[in-house]
């Protein structure tokens, strides 16, 4: 297991829709606990292949630590609820930006485990909220495109200027 690097906003390779996962193996599982590892370095509670310059549909979410996390294989949302939510949103590419975004309350996902069993399962609350946002990236669609064209260029020149802010010096 390791930290691997994220790439950041706005990097090409976010725009980029993933390929299929065709082969579950050891590979698969070490790329899977790596997002992991990464994902809570970073911290956030979820985390894709391609938010690593990995373009695979694989997505790793944890919402609750005392629940664990679940790996998403190819996963697709198959139904959404007409019924909508707004919940605030951000992205390990896009570290300190947060904006409210509007999805579809519930979903059912189809996904691969990864040892390639299919399953279908619904969600509601946060877990169908961060799916359809990790679901998104996977399908080369950054999370600020979900946002008005003012929200977007705003959250945009925030996370420039938070770059190029100078950093404290850390005391040894």
């Amino acid at each position: 297991m390791a930290i691997r690097p994220i790439i950041r906003f706005p990097n090409p390779l976010l725009n980029m829709a993933a390929e299929n996962v065709s082969q579950f193996d050891e590979d698969l599982r070490q790329l899977a606990d790596d997002l992991l590892d990464t994902m809570h370095a970073a911290p956030g509670i979820g985390i894709t292949a391609p938010h690593i310059g990995i373009l695979r549909r694989l997505t790793v979410i944890e919402i609750d630590p005392e629940a664990g996390p679940r790996t998403f294989v190819n996963p697709e949302i198959v139904w959404q609820s007409e019924e909508t939510a707004r919940q605030d949103e951000g992205s390990v590419s896009m570290p300190g930006i947060i904006e409210e975004v509007e999805r579809p309350r519930n979903v059912r996902v189809r996904y691969q485990t990864l040892s390639g069993e299919t399953r279908e399962e619904e969600a509601a609350g946060l877990l169908a909220i961060c799916l359809q946002h990790e679901i998104d990236q996977l399908n080369g669609m950054f999370w600020t495109r979900r946002l008005s064209r003012v929200k977007r260029e705003r959250a945009a020149k925030r996370f420039e200027k938070s770059l190029a802010a100078p950093r404290p010096l850390s005391r040894a």
